[in-house]
């Protein structure tokens, strides 16, 4: 227990997933091709970070970091996806939590201050990348929740509290709103897949959560015409 909160371990059957059909001699096919969904999100939205007009160069920075994070994922969740264990998952989490903490320094440096998020860019990313480390470490995946539904709620937090300096904030809206939906349909994975066996709940977050990355492409990209 930490600070009064039990351990979080990892559910071993997490890596069962639901579709575990082998196409093409690739196994888990849907599951690991869905990660090109990312593969697309993320090379939409770095050329539009570098055309971006903000106030200062350095928030090209977390904008950088959100989008390489993404395409990271989608090699690393690839490479978990074809045989899933303990082991892979760590390459599937790391760039996530390069795109959450990119995310959040982004708003921070947006909606508060460049003081603020250039001091605390590394340290958070450095938080996030040690989540993984500390869960492989400790078998607690209470620190990679924190940094992950903690820095999505401190987003939203900065939405509804401070105004926007740049347009498209619908945009951001939309990319948090798809991946809520993302983490229902993954908890749902068997669920839907059930339900004529087509598509599994965990392909389906893949695909939503490329789409909220999207987006923040999106968002990026009306940055770049203001």
């Amino acid at each position: 227990m930490i600070w009064g909160v039990p351990v979080i371990p990892q559910d071993p059957a997490y890596h069962a997933m639901a579709d575990q059909r082998t196409i093409l001699g690739v196994p888990n096919f849907a599951n690991a091709m869905s990660n090109l969904a990312f593969l697309v999100a993320g090379l939409a939205g770095l050329p539009a970070t570098f055309r971006c007009h903000f106030t200062d160069a350095w928030e090209r920075q977390p904008w950088f970091v959100l989008f390489a994070g993404t395409l990271l994922t989608a090699f690393g969740s690839t490479w978990y996806h074809l045989a899933p264990d303990d082991n892979r998952l760590v390459w599937d989490r790391i760039p996530m939590t390069l795109g959450f903490m990119g995310l959040l320094t982004a708003t921070l440096a947006e909606r508060v201050s460049l003081y603020p998020a250039r001091r605390w860019f590394a340290p958070l990313l450095l938080l996030g990348i040690g989540s993984v480390f500390y869960w492989t470490c400790t078998g607690n995946l209470l620190l990679y929740f924190i940094v992950q539904f903690g820095s999505l709620l401190a987003v939203l937090v900065l939405l509804a509290l401070r105004p926007a300096r740049y347009p498209g904030t619908a945009w951001l809206v939309i990319a948090l709103a798809a991946y809520t939906i993302a983490k229902v349909f993954e908890a749902e994975d068997q669920a839907i897949y059930n339900f004529g066996q087509i598509v599994s709940g965990h392909t389906l977050k893949h695909l939503l959560a490329a789409v909220g990355v999207g987006c923040l492409a999106v968002r990026a990209a009306k940055i770049a015409k203001e």
